[in-house]
């Protein structure tokens, strides 16, 4: 992919735009769809980086689709049959659009994150060094950074403002939100999709240390995996055969730039710091990476 092929943010006169997230720009289609860009944009620590990612917002399309029809039986999920070409009028934006849009079933999206850990790190070392619980769940102690967990956790997060941190919340205030039947379900399916991947990945080479989910519902209340799906950018993952307890493992995902920008004097607000090249380049080819292993 060449620069001029970056996309960073976009503009498609054709619709109207209803919001424009750390990654994804979404436009209404009609009542009953929407249209979701991936573009390759980079956030870290919550803000949005100056520079893009080539060919990022494609890797992540490829990826998602990948495992939503993996987890079809497990879940209903946003897809349609309609691609932009459908939707958008101008040919050299289809053209540039294509590989990294899809045009989703408009579903209304639940207030929580549905967090699932299988690893012991990021946040949930740090909550385990303090306090010996993830996120209010007791564990044995001794367990080292990065260890696989005894069982499977579901460490769900309210959903923060645009600029805002999401805050970790308990099972039941997530209960509180969504009431006690719905609440059972987005976490029995979320460890349900989470195991399923985390073996399919460990066959490919890869560790899913971690990831999250959003869930949405349609006009009949059927509840549909929505947004993305085990992406770099939703997930932690690591490559088994560097894989190490005692010390935050490397990864494909955009782990290695939060790494970088640890080295800068910078407060993690916005705005963010220009990225080397070297840096966007080799987190290009972690992404790829990624998805080479996880679908080839």
């Amino acid at each position: 992919m060449s620069s001029s092929d970056v996309v960073f943010e976009t503009s498609i006169p054709d619709l109207p735009m209803i919001g424009r997230g750390k990654v994804r720009d979404i436009y209404s289609v009609d009542d009953k769809h929407l249209l979701i860009v991936a573009t390759d944009r980079l956030s870290a620590y919550d803000v949005v980086l100056p520079d893009p990612i080539p060919g990022k917002g494609e890797v992540l399309t490829r990826i998602s689709l990948f495992w939503f029809r993996m987890m079809a039986d497990i879940i209903d999920n946003q897809l349609t049959d309609l691609t932009v070409d459908d939707v958008v009028s101008d040919k050299d934006l289809c053209t540039l659009l294509r590989d990294q849009s899809l045009v989703v079933k408009r579903l209304r999206p639940l207030p929580v994150e549905a967090v699932v850990r299988g690893y012991l790190i990021g946040s949930g070392w740090r909550d385990y060094l303090d306090t010996g619980q993830v996120c209010g769940l007791d564990l044995p102690v001794g367990l080292q950074q990065a260890e696989k967990l005894p069982q499977t956790l579901f460490t769900p997060a309210s959903k923060a403002e645009a600029g805002d941190h999401d805050e970790n919340i308990s099972f039941d205030e997530v209960v509180d939100l969504i009431g006690e039947k719905l609440a059972h379900r987005v976490r029995d399916v979320s460890i349900e999709i989470y195991e399923r991947a985390a073996a399919y990945a460990l066959q490919r080479g890869i560790i899913i240390a971690d990831t999250k989910f959003e869930f949405g519902l349609d006009d009949e209340g059927r509840l549909h995996i929505i947004d993305e799906a085990l992406t770099p950018d939703s997930s932690r993952f690591w490559p088994v055969d560097e894989y190490r307890t005692g010390a935050s493992p490397p990864s494909f995902d955009k782990q290695f730039v939060r790494d970088y920008l640890d080295t800068l004097d910078w407060d993690k607000t916005a705005p963010g710091p220009e990225l080397p090249s070297d840096i966007l380049e080799k987190t290009a080819d972690k992404y790829r990476e990624a998805l080479t292993r996880m679908t080839a």
